[in-house]
């Protein structure tokens, strides 16, 4: 079976993935590091406790970390690319539909990142499976 990150989309896919963990981690750290400042920058509603946001972007960090396998290999971890690329599309229900038009801007954060990864993984699947399997060496 021929690997999607050798497709051309399967390149992109990684790409975009990591371009998305970088804005996931550069806006966690800013929240970490001052979150009233973070909040007031992006126009959002001040919170109180600032425990909140602060734990809101270690979440942020963690849920990267765990789209990072899938950025270094996602064929052997295809399901953790699936479901970053799912966390993306969750990301903007969430704020696009259930939250107020305040929060907008970070459903669409998402959805500038959804939008790519959903269709090159999808592409860099079927790129796959259309190229002839690569032989496999033999082991004794």
């Amino acid at each position: 079976m021929t690997q999607i990150r050798t497709t051309s989309s399967g390149r992109w896919f990684m790409r975009v993935l990591w371009v998305g963990i970088a804005v996931n981690l550069l806006l966690a750290a800013g929240v970490i590091a001052a979150p009233a400042f973070m909040l007031q920058l992006n126009r959002l509603p001040p919170a109180d406790p600032l425990l909140w946001p602060r734990f809101a972007a270690l979440l942020l960090v963690l849920l990267s970390v765990f789209y990072m396998p899938a950025g270094i290999d996602p064929d052997r971890y295809r399901a953790n690319a699936w479901m970053a690329v799912a966390s993306r599309l969750v990301g903007v229900v969430f704020f696009l539909v259930f939250e107020d038009a305040v929060y907008r801007t970070l459903g669409l954060v998402d959805l500038v990142f959804f939008v790519p990864e959903v269709l090159l993984l999808t592409m860099a699947i079927r790129a796959a499976a259309a190229l002839p399997a690569a032989p496999r060496a033999h082991t004794i």
